[in-house]
Order: C-alpha cells, then sequence, then structure tokens
C-alpha cells in the first residue's frame, strides 16, 4: 500500500461552454445563449499523485458531463441561483471537498458592449 501525502491538489476546469436557458428576459428563456464556466475544485483525497490511477482522483471528464447536463436542465432566471445549485450540485455528486464556480454570459443582455457578465460562488462541505 502506497503512503504519503496527498498535498494541496486543485483541478480546474476552464472555459467549458454550453447553450443555455438561463435569465430574465423572454429571449434567453426561449433562444438561449452561449454560458461559459470555469470551475476550481478540491478533491477530498487524491491519491493520484502517488498511484497515477483515474479512480483515485476526481474524474474531470465526469464533471464536465454532469455539468453541462446540469446547467442545461433546468432554466433559471439569475446567474447567483444557477452556480448556488450547480456548486452544492458539485458537493453531492463528487468527492470534492470544496470548489468555486463562476458563470459568465459573453454577450449579455446590456444596451453596452462588455467582456461578459460573470456570478461567481464558493462552496466548502463543511459549510453545506
Amino acid at each position: 500500500m502506497l503512503q504519503g501525502n496527498d498535498g494541496e491538489v486543485t483541478i480546474r476546469l476552464e472555459g467549458v461552454i454550453a447553450h443555455t436557458n438561463h435569465g430574465v428576459t423572454a429571449a434567453e428563456q426561449e433562444v438561449g445563449q452561449r454560458m461559459v464556466f470555469d470551475l476550481e475544485m478540491k478533491p477530498a483525497e487524491c491519491r493520484a499523485t502517488a498511484t497515477d490511477e483515474v479512480l483515485d482522483t476526481v474524474d474531470y471528464g465526469e464533471v464536465t458531463a454532469w455539468l453541462i447536463e446540469s446547467a442545461m436542465d433546468t432554466r433559471y432566471r439569475t446567474l447567483e441561483r444557477l452556480v448556488t445549485v450547480l456548486a452544492e450540485g458539485l458537493l453531492e455528486n463528487f468527492r470534492v471537498d470544496a470548489v468555486r464556480l463562476r458563470a459568465t454570459k459573453p454577450v449579455p443582455p446590456v444596451p453596452v458592449t462588455m467582456d461578459g457578465a460573470s456570478v461567481e460562488i464558493f462552496r466548502r462541505r463543511d459549510e453545506y
């Protein structure tokens, strides 16, 4: 059996894109828009640093599939609610102790040009 320190491992998924139907306006709810997700996770345990086995870490392929499916599953009016539901779902469904999730609308429905509108949330298992 391998012994050793897992160390501080952070898994990041950056620029995950999905077509979603979240928003206040009817157009956002019906037509939808591109949404970009950035996710940072702290695994509860990460023995993969020693074993090199996917089963000993959080499989980010599975996380990505879950994130996209969940983001498209239910429509929310606010990004605040969306990121809260997704962050709590990540804690429930994966072996992670903490998550930081940001959702960005690259082209929000506002009368000015901007690089995007984002909401970010941080959740820890011990606070949830």
